[in-house]
């Protein structure tokens, strides 16, 4: 059971981005070509421990989905995730780090 606690990280940054960008597990799933499912992005984004190739294979979805979304203007600007901006577990990862992309994220109507 401790080894099973050991894989678990609880909430990971991409769910944060997710919800900034007002995508959800299926926009993702929607725009990979690389065979990504709901539950994938959902482990992800509940912290569940991933090997470098999928967190690799879930920041590039993002990315595109992302991408779809963003104006020719914005697009220029835009700066593409990677799993050590996305899953607190990756190496490199920096616990104060600053998105770049914050100026690029539709504000939300209130």
């Amino acid at each position: 059971m401790n080894a099973e606690n050991e894989r678990n990280h609880g909430t990971q940054r991409i769910d944060g981005i997710m919800l900034a960008w007002g995508l959800e597990n299926h926009d993702l799933v929607d725009v990979s070509l690389e065979q990504l499912t709901h539950k994938q992005v959902q482990k992800a984004r509940q912290g569940r421990q991933l090997t470098l190739k999928m967190m690799q294979k879930v920041a590039r979805a993002l990315n595109v989905a992302i991408w779809e979304r963003l104006e020719e203007e914005q697009r220029e600007l835009y700066y593409e995730y990677i799993h050590r901006d996305l899953f607190s577990y990756a190496k490199g990862y920096t616990a104060d780090w600053q998105d770049p992309n914050a100026a690029l994220i539709p504000q939300q109507q209130a």
